[in-house]
């Protein structure tokens, strides 16, 4: 009896670890970014929705080259006048939500790029010391004392050189504090490979890759191609180049994005069943709050993103 019992134990014991496994494998969430439009509501009201898992605040739109660090949040806020510094609270109430907020550096309108590996190095240390865990007093901290949980790459001008070495350094300085875990982004095209983050992805340090599939027709949703061609990008591309967690990029709306919007029925009933199980499966990444609120378009597939069928298989099979 008391081998029979341990060896019960030990079945039960396997089963959960296989189903915590599966779980998180299959467990997805939502990634949005905000800061582009002041009518798209405030920073705190998009975490308590609770819709969203991970918040980009856009755009860090100038850096490198020796020159100062320069925050655009559209209609949000002045840097220059120290009114970002209201958003301070409402970062630590998302982070008391389970959310991560990450700045996001680049976006298509701005003036950055790297001119060298020291470069790169010293745009790590400005931002470490600017908005993350840094402790360099002489340093502006527009969001005050709130530390941000990472740094999201949407570099989509300028040079190619160098990301791969601003990764490399803020990985750096991540790993030389062991208080709080910090992370590292990249959206990149759908076209592969991407021009701009092929190199930085390619160092295998991002958490999260969140794949733009759209504005980009030889790899997105069309109604004509369906979604063959958005499917072919993530199996065989972008599946095999991302070391952690992808994400697919929609835009939220139609008017989000000059072409790639994906329907609702078409996410949920054939896009999703179609990713949500691979591997390295993180979630949805969309752009942008504004559009999300606009249409209502996160609201309509949030379960779907989470769900995973395979937990209910396995389940079965153990009764």
């Amino acid at each position: 009896m008391v081998l029979q019992a341990k060896l019960v134990l030990l079945a039960c014991l396997i089963l959960s670890s296989a189903l915590i496994q599966i779980s998180e494998a299959g467990e997805g969430g939502i990634a949005i970014y905000w800061g582009q439009n002041g009518y798209e509501g405030t920073l705190a009201e998009a975490c308590n929705t609770d819709l969203y898992a991970y918040v980009n605040i856009a755009f860090l739109i100038q850096f490198g080259g020796g020159r100062d660090l320069v925050l655009n949040l559209a209609g949000h806020c002045d840097p220059t006048s120290n009114t970002c510094i209201k958003f301070g609270p409402e970062i630590k109430t998302c982070q008391s939500k389970g959310i991560k907020v990450l700045l996001s550096i680049g976006g298509a309108v701005g003036g950055y790029s790297l001119t060298s590996a020291d470069d790169a190095k010293n745009v790590a240390n400005q931002i470490w010391n600017s908005y993350l865990g840094g402790t360099d007093s002489s340093a502006t901290r527009p969001f005050g004392d709130a530390v941000l949980d990472g740094v999201d790459f949407d570099i989509e001008g300028g040079s190619n050189l160098y990301y791969d070495n601003l990764a490399y350094y803020l990985k750096e300085l991540y790993d030389n504090q062991t208080t709080k875990t910090y992370y590292l982004a990249a959206a990149p095209q759908c076209f592969y490979p991407d021009y701009y983050l092929d190199a930085a992805i390619r160092t295998g340090l991002f958490d999260f890759v969140w794949v733009q599939f759209y504005n980009n027709p030889p790899c997105q949703y069309s109604t004509e191609s369906g979604i063959s061609l958005l499917l072919n990008s993530w199996n065989n591309q972008w599946t095999p180049a991302v070391t952690n967690k992808l994400f697919l990029g929609l835009p939220a709306a139609p008017a989000a994005a000059g072409s790639g919007y994906v329907p609702v029925d078409v996410l949920q009933n054939q896009l999703l069943p179609a990713v949500r199980n691979t591997p390295k499966y993180g979630g949805v990444m969309l752009w942008s709050r504004y559009y999300d609120v606009q249409n209502n378009y996160s609201p309509s597939f949030a379960n779907d993103v989470k769900s995973d069928n395979r937990l209910f298989s396995i389940m079965s099979k153990a009764e």
